[in-house]
């Protein structure tokens, strides 16, 4: 028992550091508006939800490759990354955070933390039965 839970308090120190180590990167590029959402109790693909924003598609591009490039630093594995091309929307995925880097438009119309929220709350009036 003892194992378990110093294996959970080092999981819970690696995601405080790999969350603090996103929001430092997209920080240094001048992301904005930066939200953090546990998502644990919604989705078993990820632990965490990361947005921001970014005042155009270059500087989106800019803070996930900062992004990507500061966790690669500190160890963290990159598992991959998604709408660079575009750069409207851009995710980062970090296996236990997934990091969404969006203009402002983009962000507004798909509102992931009203999504993601409404989830949290439709599920709460779920009753097992």
């Amino acid at each position: 028992m003892t194992q378990n839970l110093n294996t959970a308090k080092s999981d819970a120190a690696y995601l405080e550091a790999m969350k603090i180590a996103v929001v430092d990167a997209i920080e240094d590029i001048k992301g904005f508006d930066i939200s953090v959402m546990d998502v644990r109790k919604l989705t078993s693909m990820t632990n965490y939800m990361i947005v921001a924003s970014a005042n155009s598609s270059r500087q989106a591009k800019a803070v996930a490759d900062n992004v990507r490039e500061k966790l690669k630093e500190k160890g963290y594995a990159i598992r991959g990354t998604e709408g660079e091309k575009e750069g409207e929307w851009v995710l980062v995925d970090l296996d236990d955070i997934v990091v969404h880097i969006m203009v402002p438009a983009t962000r507004a119309y798909y509102n992931l933390e009203q999504l993601w929220g409404e989830a949290e709350s439709r599920r709460g009036h779920i009753k097992a039965e």
